[in-house]
């Protein structure tokens, strides 16, 4: 059964919620996307113009790919007490649910809300019985995040790593015997 982006939010507290991205949201998605490369291009010698024109690039190409990579994707905006704070791309299978992108603002990252994101969607993975499975750059310092939510590695792509959390009842091997079996 698909769960919808209205039935995610319901799991939240009032305080946090999820709404479906808006035409006009994409000044505050690049916001978000510019936040989370700034790391990166402080390594650079790069001007203004040419840091803001390789972001734009780089954030028409992000979103392009995720959208035909994903057409069933929900594309959700993360509120804070009504306020946008974050951006989550969400792709469910029958096998998986698949989290393509979480980011936050930098003023919301470091304080619980994108673990209380991720608890939701491995709450709701282990009770449809599914995996949950994302790709996290090698260097990027959400790996050791996501290694502390159990997520563990299962393969690689170019400079990524592809994890996986499965919920308890998945975990074991699928030829183990059970007691008294």
């Amino acid at each position: 059964m698909n769960v919808s982006t209205a039935q995610i939010s319901d799991a939240y507290p009032p305080s946090i919620s999820l709404r479906p991205e808006q035409p006009d949201d994409v000044g505050f998605l690049f916001e978000v996307y510019a936040s989370t490369r700034e790391e990166e291009l402080a390594l650079t010698n790069w001007d203004e113009s040419t840091r803001h024109a390789f972001l734009t690039q780089q954030f028409n190409a992000m979103r392009q790919g995720y959208r035909s990579m994903f057409p069933a994707g929900e594309f959700s905006i993360v509120e804070l007490a009504k306020k946008a704070i974050g951006r989550l791309v969400i792709n469910r299978s029958e096998i998986e649910i698949r989290v393509v992108d979480l980011a936050l603002l930098p003023s919301s990252r470091g304080c619980g809300r994108g673990t209380f994101l991720m608890h939701q969607i491995m709450a709701q993975a282990a009770g449809a019985g599914k995996t949950v499975r994302l790709c996290v750059l090698q260097n990027n310092r959400a790996r050791h995040w996501y290694e502390r939510l159990q997520f563990r590695k299962i393969g690689e792509t170019g400079f990524s790593d592809e994890l996986e959390w499965r919920p308890e009842s998945l975990a074991a091997p699928a030829n183990s015997i059970s007691p008294g079996g």
